[in-house]
Order: C-alpha cells, then sequence, then structure tokens
C-alpha cells in the first residue's frame, strides 16, 4: 500500500487579504483547520510548512495530532514545498496543496492519488469555461482556444523521488509558479484531474464563504 504524505503550504503572508486568511473562520473552523481536515483521515502523514503564527494556531488547535510535522518556511513558496519533500518520511506519493484552498473535496483527493499511482504526476484543477484573450500593452492580441486551457489548481501530486529529484535540481531557480511547471521544464506532462466541486484559492476576504 503506497504511503501518502500532504504537504499543505501555511506561509503566505496574506498581503492581498490583509490579515493572516489561513486564521479566518469558514463556520465553525479556520481555514487551516478546514484544510487539513480533508486531508487528515488520507493522508499517513501532513507536513505544513508554515508561519510562525500559523504554527502556533495549529499545534493549540483542536485538530493537531500526531500526524502533523511542521518544515521551516521558506522565501518562496517553492523553497516552502522543497522543506516539506526533505521532511517526508519515508513515503511514496507526495500530494501538495495550498493551505488557502479549504474546500477541496475528498473525491478530488483520492481521484488525484489513484491517477498518481498510474502516472506519477498530476494536477487537479478545472477547465476554462470563459474566452480567454492575449493581451499586449493594453489591446487584445489573441484569442485562445479555452477547450485546451486549463486552470491549474491543488493538489499537485507527484511520486516522492520524482518531485524530489526536480526540486534539487531546481532549487537555485526560484522562478516557477507551481510544481507542475518544475515538470514541465524536466518534459514531463503531468495528468489532470477536473476538481469537483468549488477548489477555488481563497486570496481576498471576499472569497470565504461561511
Amino acid at each position: 500500500m503506497n504511503k501518502i504524505t500532504a504537504i499543505i503550504t501555511a506561509g503566505g503572508l496574506s498581503t492581498r487579504f490583509g490579515s493572516n486568511k489561513l486564521l479566518e473562520k469558514i463556520g465553525k473552523y479556520t481555514v487551516i483547520e478546514t484544510t487539513i481536515m480533508k486531508f487528515i483521515d488520507i493522508a499517513d502523514e501532513i507536513i505544513i510548512p508554515a508561519t510562525k503564527e500559523t504554527e502556533e494556531f495549529i499545534l493549540k488547535s483542536g485538530i493537531y495530532n500526531k500526524k502533523i510535522k511542521f518544515a521551516p518556511n521558506g522565501k518562496t513558496r517553492q523553497e516552502s514545498v522543497y522543506n516539506g519533500i526533505l521532511a517526508c518520511c519515508d513515503t511514496e506519493i507526495v500530494l501538495i496543496h495550498d493551505g488557502a484552498r479549504p474546500y477541496i473535496s475528498k473525491e478530488t483527493i483520492l481521484e488525484t492519488i489513484e491517477m498518481t499511482k498510474l502516472h506519477k504526476a498530476v494536477v487537479a484543477g478545472k477547465m476554462a469555461v470563459d474566452t480567454i484573450k492575449v493581451v499586449k500593452n493594453g489591446k487584445v492580441v489573441e484569442t485562445l482556444d479555452r477547450n485546451t486551457i486549463f486552470h491549474a489548481q491543488t493538489p499537485q501530486a507527484f511520486e516522492y523521488n520524482l518531485i524530489k529529484k526536480i526540486h534539487e535540481k531546481y532549487k537555485n531557480i526560484q522562478t516557477f509558479t507551481d510544481d507542475c511547471a518544475m515538470a514541465e521544464a524536466e518534459g514531463i506532462n503531468p495528468y489532470i484531474v477536473i476538481s469537483k466541486g468549488n477548489n477555488d484559492k481563497i486570496t481576498i476576504k471576499e472569497d470565504i464563504k461561511s
């Protein structure tokens, strides 16, 4: 049976939100608690690269248990994820998920894991609905085929040795926006899983759905 590790990033500054968005309430629980609970019964371990404020909150929360470990928070998301990868203990599949995506469905998580067993690199997300325009200097210069446009979300999942090797190779190039982009730089094309339900990231206060 494959050992599953979830790396949940919790080190952002929440600049656009105006305060630590991970500690905002969604009903009874905070954003970060809600996110963790989606993985707690699925993953064998959960590693959280977190700010000190968020780490202290989780340690005192009612959901904390022995599955949860912390990793140093990096200067970039990429560095934080790498720190999480290094903290993994004898794992086989790594799910990398944004702490600010609390609405992820367990169905999406489970499908991502099953796809990773087959393909080694997988990304959850959604197909584009709107017409996509390319804009340069304030003008539309091209209309893309939306049937080929995919909005990448998380989890992004990988066979452990694969993602560790990729991060080690590119650790001095901190310009990648997500882990899939790093895989693509290695000529690896991740397979997609269509997210079930709402899997949007909380960025501003209006994104909170109580």
